[in-house]
């Protein structure tokens, strides 16, 4: 059996999913334009760094002081 059929037949979990996707980090990216009669009403930009905490890098919101 090759490779690629171990990993076709290989199950995982939700939460071994999500513990891979954060232990690397996820970038969601994406626009969304709501519009009417060909007239754009609303744009939203989304940019998103997902990714699991590490004491080691500080949280941008902490204040230096604290």
């Amino acid at each position: 059996m090759t490779g690629d059929g171990l990993l076709a037949r290989r199950r995982l979990s939700l939460v071994d999913l999500l513990d891979r996707l954060l232990a690397g980090g996820v970038v969601v990216a994406g626009d969304l334009t709501l519009c009417i009669a060909d007239v754009d009403l609303v744009r939203i930009d989304l940019h998103a760094l997902i990714s699991s905490i590490d004491d080691r890098v500080p949280a941008p919101w902490e204040e230096a002081g604290v």
